[in-house]
């Protein structure tokens, strides 16, 4: 397997992303709720973009079981458990980052995550920083 890729980068083994929720079923339900009752101060635009109140947005849906690249969903404080003691918690969220053998890269940070529009601009972005076709 090489190391690097076509753009003379290390290789990333998966996307993670993270979202600036805590994982649980209190929180999940919190966070719908939330949606719904006062979008204008929901914090996790990854999770806006992503899922609606309670299911998982169709078009993002498609993309992920559609795409080749690997990836994890981990909320924040899952994220914080898994790979702190490996890479450190020098991070924002939410974000979107590649693990290479040696580290994690970011790929869509908290301000540009939080800029974006719609599902459809989400997508476009992780394709074109990964060289997808």
């Amino acid at each position: 397997m090489a190391l690097l890729g076509n753009n003379g980068r290390p290789k990333l083994q998966k996307l993670i992303f993270v979202y600036n929720a805590d994982s649980g079923l209190g929180n999940l339900i919190l966070d719908g709720a939330h949606k719904i009752l006062s979008p204008n101060t929901y914090d996790c635009k990854l999770c806006e973009l992503t899922f609606g109140a309670f299911k998982e947005n169709s078009v993002w849906k498609k993309f992920r079981k559609t795409t080749d690249l690997r990836m994890e969903f981990l909320h924040k404080d899952e994220f914080e458990k898994q790979y702190a003691s490996k890479f450190g918690s020098k991070f924002t969220f939410p974000i979107v980052l590649g693990e290479t053998a040696t580290r994690l890269e970011v790929i869509i940070n908290t301000k540009e995550i939080n800029s974006l529009k719609d599902v459809g601009s989400l997508i476009q972005l992780i394709k074109e920083r990964q060289e997808l076709p």
